[in-house]
């Protein structure tokens, strides 16, 4: 018999960001890890990554599973995407919404996939 398993995935899209704050490594890394902790995740690590000439890509990894932001900062936009499994399932809309207070957008596109076994139900497979 499998285990019940059920995650949460949150994809997210805000415009209107701040252009500034979309190239600023150092706070969205910031922004990220403090979403987390007051969402009650667990983070193991975090990397950062500046592009040339412009964007920033943060990732964490967490015992949860993940959560990353990718930045465009030509358009003010960020793609957020953030997936927790297990007792913390429903921390990602959390952590989404933590995201979308501290970031400001302007335009915001939310949405919530449902994965993995429920009770008396089953994941689909591709």
């Amino acid at each position: 018999m499998t285990p019940e398993f059920s995650g949460r995935h949150v994809l997210a899209e805000f415009g209107g960001v701040d252009r500034a704050l979309c190239d600023d490594l150092e706070r969205l890394e910031a922004v990220l890890r403090h979403a987390l902790s007051a969402a009650g995740v667990t983070v193991c690590e975090v990397v950062g990554k500046q592009f040339d000439p412009h964007g920033v890509t943060v990732l964490a990894l967490l015992a949860e599973s993940h959560a990353s932001l990718h930045t465009y900062p030509e358009t003010g936009d960020i793609f957020v995407d953030v997936f927790t499994c297990g007792a913390a399932a429903d921390s990602a809309g959390a952590v989404a919404e933590l995201l979308r207070a501290a970031l400001a957008p302007e335009h915001v596109r939310i949405s919530t996939v449902l994965r993995g076994r429920a009770a008396g139900g089953q994941a689909s497979s591709i």
